[in-house]
């Protein structure tokens, strides 16, 4: 899914609930120029910004990148492999890339990807609220948390807390793959 449907969506939300970006940007934390450079399309945030977004829109990250606002509850739902949806942020000069495990599920407070991790490091990291719990599916990564670094291989994992800065950068000659699971316990 390319960054400017996902910023189509955004906006048409947003507007669709009267809602202004200054607003939006009370409600995420956001700056109003931050939001305006998404909805623009100007640049593609990460996973969890645009969770933050969805989250103050009402709807969840899974409904935002499925397009699909009104998927019915259920307690279970199944996301064949070609099913997923993959989100690489283009203008990433990092070169994550993400697939979604269940965007099906409406409502949860996980979110499960598969994230491939390329080659540059991104010396500011991701922060967010909540807590991730990272395996190395694929390859090998340097992963940053704050001030500090670890080297994970296949079957290696960590569990942090997700408002430290942290980032990941394949070692190898290939990108990696991590299974990553988001707990987002702040509520909008």
């Amino acid at each position: 899914m390319d960054p400017g449907e996902i910023a189509n969506r955004l906006k048409e939300l947003r507007l669709r609930q009267t809602m202004t970006l200054d607003q939006l940007a009370a409600r995420t934390g956001f700056t109003k120029g931050y939001l305006s450079r998404i909805e623009n399309s100007d640049k593609a945030p990460p996973l969890f910004t645009l969770d933050t977004i969805a989250r103050a829109l009402g709807i969840d990250v899974a409904s935002l990148l499925t397009g699909n606002e009104h998927m019915e509850e259920a307690d279970i739902v199944m996301v064949r492999k070609d099913e997923r949806r993959r989100v690489r942020r283009q203008t990433d000069p990092y070169q994550y890339s993400y697939e979604s495990l269940a965007y099906k599920k409406p409502g949860k407070n996980m979110e499960p990807y598969i994230i491939t991790v390329g080659f540059k490091r991104d010396t500011e990291g991701y922060r967010h609220h909540g807590e991730e719990f990272i395996l190395a599916l694929e390859g090998e990564v340097e992963f940053f948390y704050g001030d500090r670094s670890f080297l994970l291989k296949e079957g290696d994992s960590l569990y942090f807390d997700a408002s430290v800065p942290h980032s990941a950068v394949s070692l190898t000659d290939k990108e990696a793959k991590l299974l990553c699971v988001v707990y987002s316990y702040k509520r909008l």
